[in-house]
């Protein structure tokens, strides 16, 4: 049942975000100029975690559009992306031939990769912003990061705080009136349907049919940071730092925005 909603998910993926990624960055070819100016920069602020990236191999899992697969290609990885969407692997691969680069791009379900693919030989695996929440088993997905990784490899992970994304609704967008309201549960399970993360570079959809943008719904499973934690643990990753950082958006100070977790496979 939970790979059906994989596919579902992965299809909406794949409906128009090779157009969604146009709309938000440009064409490839305009794209990758600004990535060429400073790669590095590209990669923040997760650079500082990276470090020197030369000569490793680094699997950028579900990588969506390529461009920090580009980035770390330009500064001397050997870099292998996983992502489920063909629309977001055109986009990608296009982006590399412009940057010069080679990005192996595999299209597919990462739990269902290959053996082949299996291969415990990656420096780093690296993560950013709205993956997790993909999954509903975090130790089956874990497991799977841990199969990728060579022993001492390193796990670099940036997603959403749960405290943003499971509990708190922010309202208002003054600069004098902001208002914050615990409005969610925090420890809920429940799955979660709502629109595709790229939608939003999609002007049209707003004149869309409830029935026309279902396609461009996922269902998401947000996780708690403690569970987070437990399973990237119970996976043998060696958990070596939690960076809970905080909102930028000076109304919503004091709310944390993200977290980054740096773990290495014993």
């Amino acid at each position: 049942m939970d790979q059906d909603r994989r596919i579902r998910n992965g299809q909406a993926w794949s409906n128009s975000s090779y157009t969604a990624w146009v709309n938000r960055f440009g064409t490839p070819e305009k794209a990758v100029s600004r990535i060429l100016k400073d790669p590095k920069r590209r990669l923040q602020p997760l650079d500082q975690y990276v470090g020197d990236v030369s000569g490793k191999k680094i699997v950028n899992l579900l990588g969506s559009h390529g461009s920090k697969a580009v980035a770390l290609s330009l500064l001397g990885a050997e870099t292998t992306v996983i992502d489920i969407s063909d629309s977001n692997a055109a986009y990608a691969r296009e982006l590399a031939s412009a940057a010069n680069v080679d990005v192996r791009y595999v299209v597919e379900d990462i739990l269902n990769l290959s053996k082949s693919e299996m291969t415990e030989n990656y420096d780093m695996a690296f993560m950013e912003n709205g993956i997790l929440h993909y999954f509903a088993d975090l130790n089956e997905y874990f497991s799977v990061v841990a199969g990728l990784l060579k022993k001492g490899g390193t796990l670099i992970l940036q997603d959403f705080h749960p405290i943003s994304t499971k509990l708190i609704e922010s309202q208002g967008k003054s600069q004098a009136v902001r208002k914050h309201k615990v409005s969610g549960d925090y420890f809920s399970e429940e799955l979660v349907t709502t629109d595709v993360a790229y939608s939003k570079f999609l002007p049209e959809l707003q004149y869309a049919t409830s029935e026309e943008r279902a396609s461009f719904q996922v269902q998401i499973r947000q996780w708690t940071l403690g569970e987070i934690i437990t399973a990237i643990g119970s996976a043998g990753l060696w958990i070596k730092q939690l960076v809970e950082e905080p909102h930028p958006d000076e109304l919503d100070r004091g709310i944390p925005k993200s977290f980054i977790i740096v773990a290495e496979k014993l």
